[in-house]
């Protein structure tokens, strides 16, 4: 499959080099995804999407654009690069666009080291319908659950190769198969939902089915009675299952796309503390089993593991090559790549200090306060942080869950968030954004 990838790849960039391109870089991916959905026992949803994506930018001068197609025959490769120079002879000037020079590209990595793919045969459609029914089942066995919104299972498995006219080539698979299942308890206005899923890059690393129909079916049940939360100033706890989402703003705000636009509420917080001193937040690209992992980004450059805020102090930007000349920087290796358009910047794995507390032990701590598991909706302002979701999760009455809310919202601002929060220690360590439960002090909370 690397060979057929490699060699597409290479007839990408002699086509715009026939065509008249100055420089070029070419990615050919082939993917196939498999998803399975049950429903009251039964069948009801299966798909199955395969194919071989092709990329290509090519550069005149300082201008450039990209063109993609799904079809591989030689005329169809030569069309795009005509496109492509066409298309790029009248772009507008970009004095910030260019590969890397050749010396700067990887060339040394070891993506077995990695296990990014499963090396066991992809599973059958009897097989993923089995798991998805084994969910559906332990969820509907919890006393309370009135019905399953939906209980699947998805497998996918994607090739990719990316080539440069000044003479990087490399490629890699990644697998990933994942189950999950939504219960619901309760009927009518009192119906409540939760849900509970896995996904690992090898299928045998999965959590039992019937777990996490269980937890779903649990969770659910936990939610019945759901009100409104008093009005005020309270702490809230960010569960660890969406507590990352927190951490990925504050990532958003150091992508050096958002700093070049002067759209980021920490464009001025380089070198600054911006989290509490003794907590570090690491990017881990080189990750064994772990979604995110890469041995190289988008232009080819070797990924390398990185402190991005170190003892609390924010130590640099999310930069591919393009911003980091904008910035008068060096690129981090975080260039993201798709068929369709340029690189860009993007975190691959990260991962935050664990506290030394428990979730529980942080909720005897709070007091009297929220306990988020779920949100919905987000209003942030993207230059001052400003910050305002919708939330559900129970109520907190001396450091005790006393009953669960919805219809709430949960407001501060994210630079001050940062600087209050305790995590505790329970992060799941196999997933790409490894973030433990998180306690913030003193937001303001709308509900009855």
């Amino acid at each position: 499959m690397t060979d057929r990838l490699a060699a597409l790849t290479d007839q990408l960039l002699s086509a715009a080099k026939a065509a008249g391109a100055d420089a070029a870089d070419a990615i050919a991916v082939d993917g196939t995804s498999v998803s399975i959905e049950v429903l009251k026992g039964a069948l009801e949803h299966a798909e199955r999407a395969e194919g071989v994506d092709l990329g290509l930018r090519v550069m005149i001068g300082q201008r450039q654009a990209c063109v993609s197609a799904s079809d591989i025959s030689a005329a169809t490769i030569a069309t795009m690069a005509e496109r492509a120079v066409a298309m790029a002879r009248e772009a507008p000037e970009d004095p910030y666009i260019g590969q890397a020079q050749p010396g700067a590209f990887a060339t040394d990595w070891d993506v077995a080291a990695l296990e990014m793919a499963d090396t066991a045969a992809e599973p059958s459609a009897e097989a993923m319908q089995a798991m998805a029914l084994e969910a559906e089942a332990a969820a509907l066995s919890v006393k309370g659950v009135d019905q399953v919104q939906g209980a699947g299972t998805t497998y996918s498995r994607r090739a990719m190769h990316l080539a440069t006219s000044v003479g990087f080539a490399g490629g890699y698979a990644r697998t990933g198969t994942s189950v999950s299942c939504v219960a619901i308890s309760g009927t009518g206005a009192g119906m409540e939902r939760d849900y509970d899923g896995d996904s690992r890059t090898f299928a045998a690393d999965l959590r039992a089915p019937s777990d996490i129909g269980r937890t779903a079916g649990e969770r659910a049940v936990e939610r019945s009675g759901a009100r409104k939360p008093p009005t005020g100033a309270y702490p809230v706890l960010y569960d660890e299952r969406i507590s990352g989402g927190l951490i990925g703003h504050m990532l958003g705000a150091i992508n050096g796309a958002a700093i070049v636009r002067g759209s980021s509420w920490l464009r001025d917080a380089l070198g600054e503390r911006i989290l509490p001193s003794w907590i570090t937040v690491e990017e881990l690209p080189h990750r064994a089993r772990i979604s995110g992992s890469r041995p190289f980004d988008g232009e080819g450059l070797a990924t390398q593991a990185r402190k991005i805020v170190d003892q609390g102090v924010l130590t640099g930007w999310t930069l591919d090559l393009a911003t980091a000349r904008q910035l008068g920087m060096e690129s981090t290796a975080n260039a993201a790549r798709g068929t369709s358009s340029p690189p860009s910047p993007s975190v691959s794995n990260v991962s935050m200090t664990q506290g030394s507390k428990s979730r529980a032990e942080l909720l005897s701590e709070m007091g009297t306060g929220l306990l988020i598991t779920s949100m919905i909706g987000t209003s942030i302002n993207p230059t001052t942080g400003d910050y305002s979701r919708g939330a559900s999760g129970f109520w907190v009455e001396n450091g005790e869950i006393t009953y669960p809310v919805n219809e709430c919202t949960v407001a501060g601002n994210l630079r001050e968030m940062l600087l209050a929060l305790t995590p505790a220690n329970d992060a799941r360590t196999h997933l790409s954004r490894v973030v433990p439960s998180l306690l913030v002090e003193g937001l303001t909370l709308a509900g009855a």
